[in-house]
């Protein structure tokens, strides 16, 4: 039987990603468009769950459940921004992460913030399945400060 609900410590630490902007995410306005920053967003994802090993080719997969984004301040072709994201809480079966877009030579320049809740996911059936040991060992160190 599964292990339930682990308390753990969150680390402190956070997952970042630079992302260049491109010309073809603006929008007609030139500002980058809202769906780029989901896009950013998922980028980030995906590359937290290929650094877990955790992308598909073990039979499990990360699946979003929730995405949010509070847009803070318009985002400008051209531009690097910096993707990050921190580990707010380790379920059973999910993960709930704080995130947030910023400009790459000033991170604490917001363009965006967001929430992400994450599940793991069964590759044949696509029903959620518990994190193991090592799962939640390899959030930590991705998330270690």
């Amino acid at each position: 039987m599964p292990t339930e609900v682990v308390d753990i410590q969150t680390p402190s630490g956070t997952f970042e990603i630079r992302v260049e902007v491109r010309w073809g995410d603006m929008d007609a306005l030139r500002h980058v468009n809202n769906v780029a920053y989901f896009r950013y967003f998922e980028e980030a994802r995906v590359r937290l769950f290929s650094a877990m090993g955790l992308d598909g080719a073990g039979g499990r997969f990360g699946v979003l459940a929730h995405a949010s984004c509070d847009f803070l301040k318009p985002l400008l072709y051209p531009a690097c921004v910096v993707v990050g994201m921190k580990l707010l809480r380790v379920g059973r079966t999910s993960v709930e992460l704080d995130c947030w877009i910023a400009d790459a030579d000033d991170p604490r320049a917001l363009h965006a913030r967001g929430r992400n809740v994450l599940v793991c996911a069964d590759g044949a059936t696509g029903r959620p399945v518990p994190w193991t040991d090592a799962d939640r060992r390899m959030l930590m160190r991705c998330f270690s400060a």
